[in-house]
């Protein structure tokens, strides 16, 4: 049975921060390994369109919390023995051999250079390949503006042409290491990523609302990603992630609820394993929580490129990353352990499991720019509400 709590602390905290207009709307869930311990919302699904609460069961945009799942996918590919990610992702998807290191500019003129190094599939998998996103490094987006070139989201195939930022393995660069690594997971399975993940990771676990593309009964149960207007109030700017890509994107893809993905986490939080059904080893999941950076830097801030779409990372000391996870390597206090492994979404959607503690959990609002102050302390309220109640 799974174990009890007092959950109303953790509605107070969700009620609050909607009443406060921090965040628009926000769905929370928790769980042990034995089911869910906690559920609840506050706000409504569309600020502009009367009066429709979100719940545990509405559809979210989860951004990055794609990351696992498709670094899921590749692991599993690795278990089987198609896939070996000590090689280099030329040798899966050709293309990626073609990409230059940014080197910075001569006036608005990009200096382009060829790696010092492979990336190999690992490093996708940790974001050590030299790849980044626009709106955490400057540089990037700089040749975006100068080039036109598009980025990932509006999920134009042309994106898959940015350059590197670094060389291969030398440090931590946050960015499309995951879409890359959605290509080499096609190229090993011979089909699309949606199939690859509907086949080994949401149809096993029965995720049947998590996918990329929503049917009609989903799209009319999905949020609009929200904004602040210029007097403070939340509203919608529409629909951003398309649902018409040109490829499935492994690095933010997909859609889900609360009451989905939390079977994810719970599989994660089992060793791999969910309702009799393993869709992972327990050693691959014990890897996945490992500090997987082979000695590159971890940084302990990340400045906001573009504040329009994020605020600045800060995370301190003792951070690293696994496979498709952050990590905290100390216990943090009246949160979670040491070890647990988390992650995010652009639309300000979190997620942990915590596999000392036995917990897991993840908040969901779908909105712009990711880490505001309110949206940050929202997620550790909800931590530490939940904490102080098991």
């Amino acid at each position: 049975m799974p174990r009890s709590i007092d959950g109303a602390g953790i509605d107070r905290v969700l009620s609050s921060a909607v009443e406060r207009g921090g965040v628009p709307h926000v769905a929370a869930i928790a769980a042990d390994a034995d089911g869910v311990i906690y559920e609840g919302a506050a706000g409504v699904r569309l600020t502009d369109a009367g009066p429709q609460p979100v719940s545990t069961s509405t559809h979210f945009r989860i951004m990055s919390m794609t990351k696992m799942v498709a670094t899921a996918a590749a692991l599993q590919q690795v278990e089987r023995g198609e896939l070996d990610i000590s090689q280099p992702v030329a040798d899966y998807v050709p293309e990626f051999a073609d990409l230059p290191v940014l080197d910075g500019f001569d006036g608005d003129t990009p200096r382009l250079r060829a790696p010092t190094s492979q990336a190999t599939v690992k490093h996708l998998i940790t974001h050590t390949s030299g790849l980044s996103y626009w709106f955490w490094n400057a540089d990037l987006k700089k040749y975006e503006d100068v080039t036109g070139l598009p980025n990932v989201v509006p999920g134009d195939l042309a994106a898959f042409g940015a350059p590197l930022v670094a060389d291969p393995g030398t440090k931590f660069e946050y960015g499309i290491n995951t879409d890359w690594l959605g290509k080499v997971v096609e190229k090993v399975a011979g089909t699309t990523l949606d199939v690859v993940i509907k086949e080994g990771i949401t149809g096993p676990l029965g995720m049947d609302d998590t996918m990329f593309a929503l049917d009609d009964g989903r799209q009319a149960n999905k949020t609009a990603v929200h904004v602040r207007g210029e007097d403070g109030t939340w509203g919608s700017a529409g629909n951003v992630l398309p649902d018409d890509p040109q490829w499935w994107a492994g690095g933010h893809g997909l859609h889900s609820t609360p009451r989905d993905y939390i079977r994810f986490e719970r599989a994660l939080l089992r060793g791999g394993e969910l309702d009799g059904v393993r869709i992972l080893d327990e050693a691959t999941v014990d890897a996945a929580f490992t500090d997987q950076l082979d000695g590159a830097p971890m940084p302990t801030v990340i400045e906001s490129a573009d504040a329009s779409i994020t605020g600045t990372l800060t995370l301190g000391e003792g951070w690293t990353w696994g496979y498709g996870l952050l990590l905290n390597t100390v216990d943090l206090p009246g949160a979670r352990r040491a070890w647990t492994g988390a992650w995010a979404g652009l639309f300000n959607t979190h997620f942990f499991v915590d596999r000392s503690t036995g917990v897991c959990a993840s908040i969901y609002t779908n909105s712009l720019p990711f880490i505001t102050d309110e949206a940050w302390q929202l997620y550790g309220d909800v931590e530490a509400a939940l904490y102080s109640s098991l």
